[in-house]
């Protein structure tokens, strides 16, 4: 399950959306991550999906590659929306049984809540399959650069954040490959209760974070023999510059933005 899951991953390409500055795709998925939260009726859910449907198909991967990736936090997502369903209280009372309760604003509640994670996890998968690590970080620097007026560490944060993304698929195809030698060993991840389950995921944490350790441990002194000295007198070999194509994309997510407030309302 783990090598479907591709939050994280970055797939080369020359797709429009593969040629958007980072900056502009940062802002873009960070405000459509906001406005999502103003759906509140059918058509303004049929919207958000529909141009998400766009923005899928302007990254020139296939749609079917982006439902098997979700697959790996669908049970994420269900397990927060039953849980808005069993305890939100407040209009007609379905179902009730001690503190649980089923009610048709927890109906309503659970289905938003649903649906606004697809619509999250999609923006955020989209932002990291057409978008390198690398770009994403020198992104993420340039738009906190005037946080160096109050002496916010900037570069340090693109590095960390940098790292983090280089090893997030790592991680994942070293998880997996732990899985696969247990398996082979009879261990079982997927029978039993959850208990039994919890109890199987300790082998495999335990490696796992030791590798992590191994090779934090690798990637600082292979900075330091190369005289890494933060962000002190540095020069850039990537230069961000910013086109028509970046505007125009700015422009679009407005217009969604207007017109998600008219249909709100409607």
């Amino acid at each position: 399950m783990l090598e479907q899951l591709t939050l994280g991953r970055y797939i080369p390409g020359h797709s429009w959306l593969h040629r958007l500055d980072p900056r502009a795709k940062l802002v873009l998925a960070c405000y459509f991550i906001v406005i999502a939260f103003l759906t509140t009726n059918w058509l303004t859910y049929v919207l958000m999906f529909a141009f998400i449907g766009g923005v899928i198909f302007l990254t020139g991967l296939s749609f079917s590659y982006f439902v098997r990736g979700i697959g790996p936090l669908i049970w994420l997502i269900v397990f927060t929306s039953i849980l808005q369903l069993l305890f939100t209280p407040g209009g007609h009372i379905y179902w009730h049984w001690g503190i649980l309760m089923i009610t048709s604003t927890g109906i309503q509640t659970s289905t938003a809540v649903f649906l606004r994670f697809l619509l999250i996890i999609t923006m955020a998968t989209v932002l990291t399959l057409t978008t390198a690590p690398l770009a994403i970080a020198d992104g993420v620097e340039a738009l906190l650069r005037p946080l160096r007026v109050i002496h916010f560490p900037v570069a340090q944060t693109a590095l960390m954040l940098s790292v983090a993304l280089r090893f997030v698929p790592t991680l994942l195809d070293e998880a997996q490959t732990i899985m696969n030698a247990q398996r082979a060993r009879g261990v079982e991840f997927n029978n039993g209760g959850l208990i039994k389950r919890l109890r199987a995921i300790v082998p495999l944490l335990i490696p796992l974070f030791v590798g992590a350790i191994g090779r934090a441990d690798d990637l600082a002194t292979a900075m330091e023999s190369r005289g890494y000295q933060g962000a002190t007198n540095r020069t850039r070999y990537r230069v961000l510059k910013w086109h028509n194509a970046d505007t125009i994309a700015v422009v679009v997510i407005l217009v969604l933005n207007i017109v998600l407030v008219v249909l709100r309302h409607m």
